[in-house]
């Protein structure tokens, strides 16, 4: 079988890449071992974050580096085995957070954050997933007011510099927007540009619904058997031998393994993250992050959905889950939790890239072959608006978006 464009990877960012070069006429296969959406874009909070606009930077301050050293908090965990390979490209993220850098990486991640829900938008139309979206936002809280009023000011700035609209909520305001939380929090800011999905992966399916609508197809396949064969690629499905002139990986923290057998040398790590369902009642209205306890607390299908903050770890190292146990017991001091829905919770990685900027682009050094990884916290967000970019640049259109500070060239030194 031969195709124009085989995309490996069918999350998020790889089903919206499919399905931006299907829209632009490619024939255009997805491949993945699994079906689409069971992966990382499964294992969200469900929000589309418009205001998201500055990524997670490493922490600068001496005191916030130490208080994680001593695993002090829950909103950051590690695996002390796994420092020693995970060190070198920490090192450049912290370098890549200093002040004099963030502000240009910032500049160049809320250039594509504020396309998200219009390109959003244009995809839950076409795939009718009108039913699982909420235009409510989501609220960013707080338990003590020191760091409510510290906040408060920090959000009021981001708004007004990226024209964003939150509201500062004090905590009778707290209280008569989401009468389900409890009465410990101090304030709050409640976001309100933000989408808020039901259920991440069945959007994800929706997509690929709609990408197989339009003539694309999709072969269950294993993306390690990639190969250069003379002018195009190859890789091996369940169907037999898949080629084509083109191929996108998009398989986010499963990326780095790939791209390295091809010799590329990105400064790629993963921040491992959990998740858990329970049958809270009554279930919050809108998605709360208890900042100051690391916990995110997300109404879901399924259940009040737990998620943890970062856990620095090798990808497939045995599950940790310490900073969900923790996150249960302050989630219960908030609402009424009830019993956990699944018998065990969910593991998953964020694929992170040390400059906070994803990967989009021709490889610099082969023929036919694109890079779309390395999203971090913001694939689910980003998907349909890096996939445009990148389709932009495979169909030689010009790009609605600047692409120079996303391209792979950056590290071609490495």
């Amino acid at each position: 079988m031969t195709k124009d464009i085989v995309v490996l990877g069918a999350g998020m960012v790889g089903v919206c890449t499919a399905l931006a070069l299907r829209q632009r006429g490619h024939s255009v296969v997805l491949v993945d071992r699994q079906a689409p959406g069971k992966e990382t874009s499964y294992g969200n909070a469900g929000i589309i974050q418009r205001e998201a606009v500055q990524p997670y930077a490493f922490p600068r301050e001496w005191q916030a580096i130490l208080r994680v050293a001593l695993r002090q908090g829950n909103d950051v965990h590690y695996h002390p085995g796994a420092l020693a390979h995970l060190s070198p490209t920490l090192v450049r993220y912290w370098r890549e957070s200093a002040p004099g850098r963030y502000a240009s990486i910032v500049t160049a991640y809320s250039a594509l954050i504020r396309h998200c829900l219009s390109e959003h938008e244009r995809l839950i139309t076409l795939a009718g997933a009108q039913d699982l979206v909420r235009k409510s936002g989501w609220l960013q809280g707080y338990r003590t007011a020191q760091a409510f009023d510290r906040a408060a000011s920090e959000a009021t700035a981001i708004a007004r510099g990226h024209e964003l609209d939150c509201q500062v909520l004090d905590q009778a305001g707290v209280a008569a927007t989401e009468p389900a939380i409890s009465g410990k929090l101090a304030g709050a800011v409640h976001w309100r540009d933000p989408w808020t999905i039901a259920d991440p992966g069945e959007l994800v399916t929706r997509y690929a619904a709609l990408f197989e609508r339009e003539g694309g197809e999709f072969r269950r396949g294993d993306a390690t058997t990639l190969s250069q064969t003379g002018a195009g690629w190859t890789v091996t499905t369940e169907d037999g031998p898949l080629s084509a002139a083109n191929v996108v990986i998009a398989l986010g923290p499963w990326a780095s393994n790939l791209i390295q057998t091809l010799g590329y040398r990105f400064p790629l790590f993963v921040k491992r993250g959990y998740h858990r369902h329970y049958a809270a009642e009554p279930m919050p209205r809108l998605p709360l992050l208890d900042v100051e306890r690391g916990v995110m607390l997300a109404p879901m299908q399924r259940g009040l959905r737990l998620t943890t903050g970062a856990e620095f770890a090798l990808r497939d190292a045995p599950p940790t889950p310490v900073q969900l146990g923790r996150a249960e017991g302050y989630a219960r001091e908030l609402v009424n939790l009830g019993a956990p829905v699944e018998a065990q919770p969910w593991l998953g990685a964020r694929p992170c890239v040390a400059d906070m900027k994803p990967i989009v682009g021709r490889a610099p050094r082969h023929q036919g072959l694109w890079f779309h990884f390395g999203h971090g916290h913001q694939g689910f967000t980003l998907g349909p608006v890096t996939a445009r970019l990148l389709a932009e640049l495979i169909n030689g259109e010009q790009p609605y978006v600047d692409p120079r500070p996303y391209d792979p060239i950056r590290f071609a030194a490495m």
